[in-house]
């Protein structure tokens, strides 16, 4: 069965490509028929999860981002964590604003082959609260994906923002053919039980889980070379074992990737020669070669 087949009969109350309900309004089928345009242009969508906070997910996701743009990728990273999106001050883009061209919103280059969107770049205010309910979020999310004219792209990375809630549950269903998400964690015990959690929504809603990757894993002393597992060690690749799921790789504690960070510099690009470096582009290189996938739909 082709794709457009598969589409034509798609019966998944999800999907973006399924023909027109009978409940629908026109508002509401126009909506969903520009994001299925949109989205029909991106060959790879990648959810970016953690089950908890802290972990290093963003930097994670921005250097997923840069790794996949350094190796000739043309890369979207859409920042989905409305209440405290990170991604603007990882590349250096706070205070920078989107604009309209027509009816499309325009996300920011970082460079030739990266584009991202974040809802810091819709606010005046950087330091304002956004105290939204799940419907105002799910409009966003539905507005950045629909709406912002990413163009045609290689992949799509959607940061999202820790748990199992409205933000990541919106962005998988609509994202209905998404290859897969890569899921953070850190090795400590407390980590692990909340990520095993992010595995089983993306079992839930038949998102693969493309791997686990174990960040902050061992310090080396820049003095005496030492390794310190200050978290512990292996917890994530354990975890991974366990659950039948892939593991990328660790990422080591490095200071200079918490510098590169604050001054907005992806790691990947600035220090990928560096013993982090080289274990962020270890841990993303299989993400380089992804198999094609028809649009089936996550089950509900």
């Amino acid at each position: 069965m082709s794709a457009k087949q598969a589409c034509d009969s798609c019966t998944s109350s999800t999907c973006s490509s399924r023909p027109r309900d009978l409940q629908e309004t026109d508002e509401q089928y126009a909506a969903r028929q520009r994001l299925a345009e949109r989205t029909a242009k991106i060959r790879h969508k990648i959810l970016v999860l953690s089950g908890k906070g802290g972990v290093g997910k963003s930097t994670v996701a921005a250097n997923l981002a840069m790794h996949l743009a350094l190796n000739g990728r043309r890369v979207g990273l859409l920042d989905v964590d409305i209440h405290g999106p990170s991604i603007p001050r990882l590349f250096g883009l706070e205070g920078k604003a989107t604009y309209m061209v027509g009816e499309s919103m325009m996300p920011l280059e970082f460079s030739v082959n990266l584009k991202i969107m974040s809802i810091a770049f819709c606010l005046s205010d950087s330091d304002a609260a956004l105290i939204w309910r799940g419907p105002m979020k799910i409009g966003v999310i539905r507005q950045f994906l629909a709406d912002v004219e990413w163009g045609d792209l290689d992949y799509l990375i959607v940061d999202c923002p820790p748990g199992t809630g409205d933000e990541p549950l919106s962005a998988v269903q609509m994202l209905n053919d998404a290859d897969g998400a890569v899921v953070v964690t850190t090795p400590q015990t407390i980590s692990v039980d909340d990520v095993r959690r992010s595995i089983s929504f993306c079992r839930k809603l038949s998102l693969p889980v493309l791997g686990v990757i174990e960040n902050m894993s061992g310090f080396a002393c820049p003095k005496c070379g030492e390794i310190t597992d200050i978290f512990g060690a292996g917890g994530g690749e354990d975890m991974a074992k366990s659950m039948g799921v892939p593991f990328l790789g660790r990422i080591p504690i490095d200071p200079a990737v918490r510098e590169t960070c604050d001054q907005g510099k992806p790691h990947a690009y600035y220090n990928s020669k560096t013993p982090s470096g080289l274990a962020f582009a270890a841990a993303f290189d299989p993400l380089l070669a992804l198999p094609e996938r028809e649009c089936d739909g996550p089950q509900a």
